[in-house]
């Protein structure tokens, strides 16, 4: 046998090529992955329309005693033109979406980390009081000065609130989800004891902190269409350029993937965690600022709102993206803005909004079995957020 030398082609003919089939272009495949990521939210909100549909159908006789096929097409009319049918209805869905925005950003932001920030709601109420406390501090300075105040007091409480469960995490091991559900009820009576207390108004009716003047936000738009909205509209594409532009998000999301990866990459998790838990408790005390300056105009003792819960769904909805977080909270807000209308005709409570919400949740909560029966493929979907409400104590653990 004779040796011959190895070269290019004698490695040809000992390894012919295999035949390989086309790849598509890159484009292609970043349009497959967006239609993937769009499509799952997309089906979870026509299954709910759909299970919102089927309980109309079922309760129609206790509505108008008879069963009626058409009463879903009557009430999401009615919710269609409550949220979009005019210019005021229009502001009513941006005024209702904003804190929902702000809040969503909060809860993803934390998912981006690997964190379930379930204590937005807490966040939320410790920067309305933080923002009402200011706005009557401020009463006596020109609005300009007292907005920023009262503001930047809502800023700053969120982030010190949201700033203990990160530095817990960090430097215990305690687990988000457990201190951050804590500290929600610690904030409800802290806020019912000063609002029915040192704050309380000298001339009110029942417990809450005096009406806020020169600090709240004026009014650009229609009649309730306050310069708050703007705050959503800006903070959407801070936080977009902050996690996808900058070398702090490249790290926030590093952390958020693999924890071990960051750690021998050079990367500071628990500084990161920290950071991450402070941020997002920022956008939820703005949340809680821009909806008592500019829309309940006071601090009530005992505040009913579902906007920090509100806010877990609108971030899953939305897949944790700012751009995906702001239509899934414009979703919402407008579900909440027509709801009053769909009530009066057809006669559907508002709580049917809840409902739908609900099921939205519990579809997305579903991913495996809807990407299955639909056939919904996952390319291109980055750090799970369902993966992050499940992972365990163990798994999450800084070291």
């Amino acid at each position: 046998m004779t040796d011959r030398p190895v070269t290019g082609e004698t490695l040809r003919e000992a390894h012919p090529p295999q035949a390989s089939l086309p790849q598509p272009s890159p484009r292609r495949r970043s349009r497959g992955r967006l239609l993937g990521t769009i499509l799952l939210p997309g089906t979870a909100i026509v299954l709910a329309l759909l299970v919102g549909a089927v309980i109309m159908i079922a309760s129609s006789p206790l509505v108008g005693g008879a069963i009626d096929p058409a009463l879903p097409l009557t009430a999401y009319g009615a919710l269609v033109a409550g949220s979009l049918g005019s210019l005021n209805a229009i502001i009513n869905t941006l005024v209702q979406a904003t804190p929902l925005i702000l809040a969503g950003l909060a809860v993803g932001v934390g998912f981006k980390a690997g964190l379930f920030n379930i204590g937005a709601q807490g966040q939320f109420l410790m920067g309305g009081l933080a923002a009402a406390a200011m706005g009557v501090a401020t009463a006596g300075l020109p609005p300009i000065a007292a907005i920023s105040l009262a503001v930047l007091a809502g800023i700053v409480a969120g982030a010190a609130y949201g700033f203990i469960p990160g530095f817990l995490k960090a430097y215990t091991g305690a687990h988000e989800v457990v201190t951050t559900i804590m500290l929600n009820y610690v904030a409800i009576q802290v806020v019912a004891y000063v609002a029915s207390g040192p704050l309380r108004g000298a001339n009110v009716s029942f417990s809450r902190t005096e009406t806020i003047t020169t600090a709240a936000l004026p009014v650009i738009a229609g009649r309730e269409g306050h310069v708050g909205i703007l705050f959503a509209a800006v903070a959407v594409p801070i936080i977009a350029w902050l996690l996808f532009r900058s070398t702090l998000g490249f790290e926030i999301r590093t952390v958020g993937a693999n924890p071990d990866a960051a750690r021998y990459a050079g990367m500071h998790p628990r500084a990161l965690i920290i950071l991450t838990m402070a941020l997002s408790g920022l956008l939820a005390g703005l949340a809680g600022a821009t909806e008592i300056l500019g829309q309940v105009g006071h601090m009530p003792a005992a505040y009913a709102t579902s906007v920090g819960f509100d806010a877990i769904a609108v971030a899953l909805l939305g897949r944790s993206h700012p751009v995906g977080i702001l239509f899934a909270g414009l979703l919402f807000g407008a579900m909440r803005a027509g709801a009053g209308l769909m009530q009066i005709q057809a006669g559907i409570p508002v709580q049917m909004v809840n409902v739908l919400q609900a099921v939205i949740l519990f579809f997305l909560a579903a991913e495996l079995i809807v990407r299955y029966v639909f056939r919904i493929r996952a390319d291109g979907v980055g750090v799970s957020e369902l993966q992050t409400i499940t992972r365990s104590y163990a798994d999450q653990a800084p070291k």
